[in-house]
């Protein structure tokens, strides 16, 4: 017999972006919390990167977020580009690229380096800076020692667009775009954390997508018709999500999916597939056949988009996601959880 959520303890893998942290979402914290919520708007029970609540002939896009990477620098970032970066792309992913504000709350740990901390503010406004997104307020709390891990960082996002775009708009025929190569955040991280002495240049992707996907949406308007940024969970989690709700299948092409040589060696060494790591700089972005090379264009032009790839198809089939593998094909299953905890 099934267990419920009651019968249960929250694990890390609830938190970790795959078929149990969705589950822990739908069955405990959604329920009843949306009620009021206007006909049409976008909220919870979506289960989006953020909500959107219609003013006049526009859309109001919120999105909030923690974050809790263990450890808090790695190469290429730090929690506090981390934090920054993921809330401008869960509201880019909505087609809202224009950000009005953002909050910060911060939780300290008692005993925490003023000079980290430092380091940790300069970074976010380098990277508000970069994404043109203000922080206009935000809030300070400290723990006692042994109370929190070193630090905890929330941040919301508050944006207006003329269009939304959700995660579930794709149908048979349409294309899958990747913005670039995988699974260096999720590498990155884990490499600093397990201080493992690698070859190459393994640095995270972590990076603001706004100016990105404002090039994706003047190339494709609204024949872009979803886009997800793969977090936790990685690619293979964002793409079961877009298929369940879309009630499609989704074939993804292994060859074409973009991985560095450095993420590549890391997971053959760990046994981890890349299309399971979680991403902080990259989307998946599903748009109609006729835009698709116009968009492909418009990514490879930016430079956050340079290594972008035409990845897959929609197809109409019972919502999963097929592995072609260029010598046969086979059923990519979505993990239960995050293979590295604490990622972002």
């Amino acid at each position: 017999m099934r267990t419920t959520l009651a019968d249960e303890r929250v694990l890390m893998k609830h938190g970790a972006g795959g078929r149990a942290m969705r589950r822990l979402i739908e069955e405990v914290m959604t329920v009843g919390l949306a009620e009021g919520l206007k006909p049409g708007d976008l909220g919870l029970n979506a289960m989006d990167d953020g909500a959107a609540i219609r003013i006049g002939d526009r859309w109001l896009v919120m999105t909030t977020d923690s974050h809790v990477v263990q450890p808090i620098f790695f190469p290429g970032g730090d929690i506090g580009r981390l934090a920054v970066s993921g809330t401008v792309n869960d509201l880019s992913m909505m087609g809202a690229t224009e950000v009005l504000g953002l909050t910060c709350a911060v939780v300290i740990e008692e005993g925490f380096s003023r000079a980290d901390l430092i380091r940790i503010q300069q970074s976010m406004r380098s990277a508000a800076i970069e994404a043109n997104a203000p922080i206009v307020t935000g809030d300070t709390k400290v723990m006692g020692r042994g109370e929190l891990d070193g630090i905890l960082l929330n941040t919301t996002g508050v944006a207006i667009t003329e269009h939304v775009v959700t995660d579930a708009g794709l149908r048979p025929g349409d294309h899958i775009l990747l913005t670039g190569a995988i699974a260096n955040h999720g590498f990155a991280v884990m490499t600093a954390r397990h201080s493992l002495q690698l070859e190459g240049n393994l640095v995270s992707d972590v990076a603001p997508l706004n100016g990105l996907i404002r090039n994706v949406l003047a190339a494709g308007g609204r024949h872009v018709v979803a886009m997800k940024d793969p977090t936790r969970g990685g690619v293979s989690s964002a793409l079961h999500e877009m298929a369940a709700k879309a009630n499609v299948t989704i074939v993804l092409e292994e060859a074409a999916v973009p991985v560095t040589d450095e993420a590549r060696a890391v997971s053959e060494l760990l046994g981890i597939d890349p299309l399971h790591v979680a991403n902080e700089g990259k989307a998946v972005i599903g748009v109609r056949p006729s835009v698709a090379n116009a968009v492909l264009n418009a990514l490879r032009a930016h430079p956050l988009g340079r290594d972008a790839a035409i990845v897959g198809r929609v197809v109409e089939g019972r919502p999963c996601v097929v592995l072609d593998t260029g010598v046969g094909r086979r059923l990519l299953v979505e993990p239960e959880g995050e293979p590295l905890p604490r990622i972002c």
